[in-house]
């Protein structure tokens, strides 16, 4: 049993989440002591935002596209920033407008994959400028969003640099639900960036497998030979990742205090089913597509895929197992164990133990998140995320039986219900001070 709990344990805190945890520490060492060598402050880019074209693809996100465009303006001008209404029927494209920035509208909707490709070729994008800022219609750009992305851009091996998420007003969900939802995925986006993607971009490495199509920039070089809009796929971004890894492109850059923006997620059950799934599938469905080859890339992935299915497996078998165990305890209690079954199981399966197998390690992931990501109203929910991850291992499980079956998706989108945006003041991170002086902390 003790063994049992053990491997129970480490499934809930994740193996491959301790070893990318201790190679981001070795990172942050090695960057730590060489800004000591170097003279802190600012060194001038050879980027500005000027080379930066903004590329969005928009579905009936009339609620909260103004919001985002404003944030993304303080920034860019509008000749730079480019919308692509993707088959709306609201007023997205009049809302863009507005707003002087550029403005394709097509018909029929062609999903994001689809209607990014069009933008790019339509506008020239990648002819025109140095980059390429792929962002969503519900994204907000911290306000030193452009000057940090090009510090680590500033190599010219950098094929991507792989946008911060952090979620936005997560206390403005409309109910209790929703606030749990929320809250949840920042809880994710904290343990996945800070916990695995910082190590898995040390430049030693380079083991970054999602380049999030929410806020991140691409080299134009690169983008160019992405093949951005694969047949069947559900969702882009994973494969436009895998592409920069298999053509050899470059490496991903990623830090957590650079790139930053806010994201609107999902508040009610349904649209959070219907990303998760997207998402969860989309990950399948690429790897799915590409072949593996002998490169570290391919080992961490496959790691990867080997540990999320069986951590799956060990999520739902843990609520039966729990189950029986209080169906046995009771039966001992009551007296009802006349053959004494039911006693062995409590001795091989405590109840408690099972419960503080899985509560425990579970609140010790919150509370390192929380303090991370330096946001204390995650640890409101903390005794109700099990019960999430358990709910995400089901839907990861069914995506993963439906890309096995190739069922090819079109790639189209239904937007998710949205919450109302209002542009309002500065969202930069209160962990950033000055801009001019990233340097020192990127």
């Amino acid at each position: 049993m003790a063994w049992g709990l053990i491997v129970f344990m480490l499934a809930i805190v994740g193996v491959t989440t301790m070893i990318w945890g201790v190679i981001g520490v070795i990172r942050w060492l090695t960057e730590h002591g060489e800004r000591r060598r170097q003279r802190l402050g600012s060194t001038l880019l050879r980027w500005s935002n000027s080379d930066i074209a903004v590329l969005m693809a928009a579905h009936n996100e009339e609620s909260v596209l103004e919001a985002s465009l404003r944030r993304a303006l303080t920034q860019f001008s509008p000749e730079q920033i480019h919308v692509v209404s993707d088959g709306s029927t609201d007023r997205t494209a009049d809302i863009a407008r507005r707003l002087g920035v550029q403005v394709l509208e097509l018909n029929p909707n062609r999903g994001k994959a689809g209607a990014l490709s069009a933008g790019i070729a339509h506008f020239h994008l990648t002819d025109r400028y140095e980059f390429v800022l792929l962002l969503d219609a519900d994204t907000h750009l911290a306000d030193d969003y452009a000057i940090t992305a090009l510090r680590l851009a500033e190599d010219n091996d950098v094929a991507a640099v792989a946008g911060r998420a952090r979620t936005l007003h997560p206390e403005a969900a409309g109910s209790l639900l929703g606030r749990l939802l929320v809250w949840y995925r920042e809880r994710v986006y904290t343990v996945v960036q800070y916990l695995h993607k910082y190590g898995q971009a040390a430049p030693w490495i380079n083991a970054v497998y999602i380049v999030p199509g929410f806020a991140s920039l691409y080299r134009s070089r690169a983008l160019r030979q992405i093949d951005i809009d694969a047949p069947g796929l559900v969702i882009e971004d994973y494969n436009m990742t895998f592409e920069v890894h298999a053509r050899s492109l470059g490496r991903v850059a990623f830090h957590p205090h650079a790139a930053i923006a806010y994201t609107q997620d999902p508040d009610t059950l349904v649209d959070y089913t219907r990303q998760l799934s997207r998402w969860t599938l989309g990950f399948w469905q690429t790897l799915l597509r590409h072949r593996p080859r002998p490169s570290l890339f391919w080992a961490t992935v496959l790691v990867h895929a080997l540990e999320l299915v069986l951590s799956s497996l060990i999520m739902l078998l843990w609520l039966p197992m729990f189950v029986v165990s209080v169906t046995c305890a009771a039966a001992v209690w009551l007296g009802l164990d006349g053959n004494g079954w039911g006693a062995s199981v409590v001795d091989q399966f405590p109840p408690l133990l099972l419960l503080a197998g899985l509560w425990l390690p579970d609140l010790l992931v919150t509370l390192v998140s929380s303090v991370l990501g330096r946001r204390w109203g995650m640890l409101l929910f903390a005794p109700f995320y099990p019960f999430m991850r358990i709910y995400d291992a089901s839907r990861c499980l069914r995506s993963l039986l439906r890309a096995l079956s190739r069922r090819r998706s079109s790639g189209s989108w239904i937007s998710p219900d949205r919450r109302p945006e209002v542009a309002g003041p500065s969202v930069t991170p209160r962990s950033r001070r000055d801009p001019t002086a990233v340097r020192s902390e990127v």
